[in-house]
């Protein structure tokens, strides 16, 4: 008699009218015919392409179903740096990564927090010049571990990230600066060359055949979580328990990711791609990292699911035929009575039940069910889950306009349409030619950001494209907005602050659907930050990032708006929710 098979520590549970129902059951059963359980585990790529070019790039991107065994043996390595770390006097830890290399650190630091003889982890995936600044005042190098996190060893932001937080490094510690920085990247990066050069403490490997959003449960994930005291076994016990049932040849039915997928997927077929979160307080750090996960793997060749993630809670009746929910936590009082009306109208509700508080084998099950259900969504949506087509065209694009700025000393720029004090508006043409007739105020900046709210058709959704540092009552007054844009258009709405979501959604953005409504926010920094080696700062570049990606976006034909705040985002933000007040919900 086998062993039997490591208990789910969360389960699933389905609420779908008879519709839909029938449909995941066939699909379910369509999977089973089609062996997917079985080729998953057998890493089979043409499961989501029958070319030969991309089944050979897939099949060296499925390793992270091998995670929880390939990294058993790290963790000791993991726990003695963290452990030489402290034992130097380091107290504070920095992060600087991007995408799949912060995402689930963040998870990790956010839903555990620091045990007893763990290191304050912060992030820091945002170029805003204020953002850095913020990174040098609150971190000595003294009691700082600097850890340089990037799978191809190129990413411009932390490249960037790298030769400042170095350079001051170097001025508080000089010859010693390089015993207070490690790497997590692939080997043979230019990271890795750049750590020997340096002195790095240490450069730990990433996983070569684990793309960077399937990396939870790899270096990139384990080492910030050793810094922090984290249970490193019980994160790997909780994704070898998910990975289980593959292992073992279950049905589809009884494999929770891949019954997780086929839902995602059939019902993205059938019109609901807004998989909208409802997530308890102690699992909301997971939103960010499902968010780009996600997107990242489906959003592509006109097809995508849109995670929905941290959106203002309606009325049962705010949500369209466009939607899914999964819930997974301790709901508020608020919450469930929406999620209990939502049931009651026949919306698809999937429950995800786990402990109300969130630990590590939770987290580390959480991270594999989502990869699975990601994959599988992606066979059925027939996309390649593990290739990410659109991403450079907002670098390349970022590199243009930072050329443009080396040649010019400025940013090209068209004539605003409209301009009140500090604030201005521009659109691509087509997007100014729609808009026109719907201007009862065409001189005022905010009217134009409101109107934009009127090109909205059931099935979209608004993006709020952020560039702005995440100074005190900004977050707050983004989710005002958020809520009073999507009330008054009628629509599902996401929030990402550039230019981390370049790292998560951007794909999605480019490469998905044509229903996004793109609204894309600036201001001037506080001040600049200079940038060793380079002739910009900070400040620069964050600006060349909101250029390049409006670009990209313009270049693909979409609905995009951007609105310059000026130096007070706050004053701007507050007119912009005032113009969308005036607008009557929903908008024809």
């Amino acid at each position: 008699m086998g062993a039997e098979a490591p208990r789910d520590p969360l389960g699933l549970t389905l609420a779908l009218d008879p519709a839909l129902a029938a449909a995941v059951a066939a699909r379910l059963a369509g999977l089973d015919a089609d062996r997917l359980s079985a080729r998953l585990w057998q890493r089979d790529p043409s499961l989501w392409s029958a070319e030969a070019a991309p089944r050979e790039t897939i099949a060296r991107r499925l390793g992270w179903l091998g995670l929880p065994e390939t990294m058993a043996g790290e963790l000791a390595s993991f726990r003695a740096f963290a452990a030489a770390a402290r034992g130097a006097g380091m107290t504070h830890a920095l992060l600087l990564g991007m995408g799949g290399s912060s995402l689930a650190p963040e998870v990790l630091r956010r839903s555990l927090g620091v045990g007893v003889e763990g290191l304050e982890l912060t992030i820091l995936d945002d170029t805003s010049p204020d953002a850095v600044a913020a990174a040098e005042r609150t971190h000595d190098p003294r009691r700082t571990l600097y850890l340089v996190s990037s799978k191809s060893g190129s990413t411009l932001e932390v490249a960037c990230f790298e030769r400042t937080f170095f350079a001051g490094a170097q001025s508080a510690l000089g010859a010693e600066a390089g015993r207070h920085f490690a790497a997590v990247t692939d080997p043979g990066s230019p990271l890795e060359q750049l750590a020997r050069e340096r002195g790095y403490a240490r450069a730990f490997a990433g996983t070569p055949d684990v793309g960077g959003r399937y990396s939870a449960l790899s270096a990139f994930g384990l080492v910030p979580a050793a810094l922090i005291g984290a249970d490193l076994e019980a994160l790997l016990a909780g994704g070898r328990a998910e990975l289980a049932p593959l292992a073992a040849g279950r049905a589809a039915g009884e494999v929770p990711g891949v019954r997780l997928g086929a839902v995602l997927g059939e019902l993205a077929r059938r019109g609901r791609d807004k998989l909208t979160l409802f997530l308890g307080e102690d699992w909301a750090p997971l939103g960010a990292w499902v968010e780009q996960l996600v997107a990242e793997s489906t959003g592509k060749d006109g097809r995508g699911i849109v995670p929905v993630v941290g959106e203002p809670v309606g009325p049962p009746e705010h949500y369209g035929a466009d939607r899914v929910f999964v819930t997974l936590g301790a709901l508020s009082g608020a919450t469930a009575a929406t999620v209990a009306g939502l049931r009651a109208a026949s919306q698809p509700v999937i429950a995800w039940e786990a402990p109300a508080r969130a630990d590590a084998q939770g987290l580390g099950a959480a991270f594999a069910r989502w990869e699975i259900a990601t994959a599988t969504a992606s066979a059925i949506l027939g996309v390649d889950a593990f290739d990410e087509p659109n991403v450079t065209e907002a670098k390349q694009a970022t590199r243009a306009a930072l050329d443009a700025f080396h040649t010019s000393g400025r940013f090209p720029a068209e004539p605003p349409l409209a301009l009140a004090g500090a604030l201005a508006v521009s659109a691509p043409a087509a997007v100014v030619t729609a808009l026109r007739p719907r201007l009862a105020a065409p001189a005022d900046p905010t009217a134009w950001a409101a109107a934009l709210l009127s090109l909205a058709r059931p099935g979209d959704y608004l993006a709020i494209l952020a560039y702005l540092h995440r100074a005190p009552g900004i977050p707050e007054r983004l989710e005002r907005l958020r809520e009073r844009a999507g009330a008054a258009a009628g629509i599902a709405t996401t929030l990402g602050y550039g230019p981390r979501y370049l790292h998560s959604t951007g794909q999605l953005h480019k490469g998905g659907p044509d229903t996004g409504l793109f609204l894309l926010l600036t201001a001037d920094p506080a001040g600049d930050r200079g940038i060793p080696g380079e002739g910009y700062g900070f400040a620069t570049l964050h600006r060349a990032q909101a250029e390049g990606d409006a670009a990209a976006l313009a270049r693909h034909g979409h609905r995009l708006l951007r609105l310059h705040l000026g130096a007070d985002a706050a004053s701007g933000l507050e007119a912009l929710i005032a113009a969308i007040e005036r607008v009557r919900a929903p908008l024809a």
